[in-house]
């Protein structure tokens, strides 16, 4: 390759902030893999946050970069899986195969969508110095002739419009909001811009616990539970983030509680016969050699967490410590507590995701 701007570059980030913060370009955070994509005629690649490729993962992405992204470029986005019922994060993941006949498969089944949101290179020049409100400008000039596969993400300056799509365009499996100010230069791996993401919370089930990767003696993490109607206690997800102190104190509390598998909700049997709960010796998608067994727990404690949103009936993301609820009954507990957001067609963000008219 031959471009001004070479990989592999780490993207620029955003920090966590809970108000909108004002005068600034404001865009939905969209929920996928961050990918930097460099073309130089048919050169492609597709680089990750983590500066690793995820070119052979996406063939599809490569053939809509050769057929609508301009000859020589740089451009930092998003690869989504858009659905008619929003984003699908779990479709997106199952594209990390070793196989390449699965992904070849799953690119005609599930294929991908390309955000893009700014402009690194463009022919022979550098834009990674400019600040951002002419990087903007640059790429909806350079992409006016993109799509189907590759769009440019939405953006307003308009407080009260960011107000409204922050409340809205969860429904359609958005994560919030990213702000940027206009003056800022693109900066690899320097949280200079702001990400604003819903907050909710739950009580939840503790129904076991992961032993920290350091100490056989401290909790690495608690899994959580919510009933269903049908009063099964389903698996939602996990926290983790406790100082080491509170970690240990956590694992000699813990330990009164702790139950066979033939006596917890999530026992074997009930795994094999289809029901979504955590698996022994199950391995991560993302670490193959990470052990996911846990040891069980009677569900009779309680706790508080705050939450982003959910995707199916799990939290998206590691929910985070709240505080203990002694005074919640564990059979309360049920996903009757989760407020649904309103649903939104990705349509209506994007004007070819889906039905809807665009913003």
């Amino acid at each position: 390759m031959e471009l001004p701007v070479l990989p592999p570059v780490s993207p620029m980030l955003a920090k966590a902030v809970r108000e909108i913060p004002p005068d600034a370009s404001y865009e939905p955070k969209w929920d996928g893999f961050r990918s930097i994509c460099f073309r130089d005629g048919d050169e492609v690649e597709l680089g990750s946050r983590n500066e690793r490729p995820l070119t052979r993962y996406f063939p599809e992405l490569v053939a809509a970069v050769r057929a609508e992204l301009p000859n020589r470029c740089v451009i930092d986005g998003e690869i989504v899986i858009a659905t008619d019922r929003g984003l699908d994060f779990e479709a997106l993941q199952q594209r990390i195969h070793p196989a390449d006949s699965r992904v070849r498969m799953l690119a005609q089944k599930t294929p991908a969508t390309f955000i893009v949101f700014d402009l690194l290179a463009l022919d022979d020049e550098d834009f990674t110095s400019r600040p951002f409100s002419e990087r903007r400008a640059a790429l909806v000039e350079a992409l006016a002739g993109s799509g189907p596969s590759i769009h440019v993400t939405p953006a307003t300056t308009d407080l009260p419009t960011a107000r409204r799509w922050f409340a809205e365009f969860e429904g359609a499996g958005l994560d919030g909001l990213i702000a940027k100010p206009l003056t800022v230069k693109y900066q690899p791996d320097k949280r200079v811009m702001f990400k604003i993401k819903p907050e909710r919370t739950a009580d939840c089930v503790v129904a076991g616990y992961r032993v920290h990767k350091s100490s056989d003696e401290a909790i690495g993490s608690l899994l959580l539970g919510l009933y269903s109607g049908d009063g099964t206690l389903a698996s939602v997800g996990v926290i983790g983030a406790f100082p080491m102190a509170k970690r240990r104190e956590l694992f000699t509390e813990l330990q009164p509680l702790i139950t066979t598998f033939d006596e917890h909700p999530w026992n074997w049997a009930a795994h094999m016969s289809g029901e979504r709960t955590p698996r022994r010796n199950e391995g991560s998608r993302w670490n193959a050699g990470k052990d996911l067994s846990f040891v069980p727990l009677r569900p009779e404690r309680v706790v508080e967490v705050r939450y982003d949103h959910m995707e199916g009936e799990r939290f998206r993301h590691t929910a985070q410590f709240n505080r203990w609820r002694p005074d919640r009954d564990p059979r309360s507990c049920t996903y009757d507590q989760l407020e649904q957001p309103v649903t939104f067609s990705l349509g209506d963000i994007v004007p070819g995701l889906g039905g809807g008219s665009g913003v």
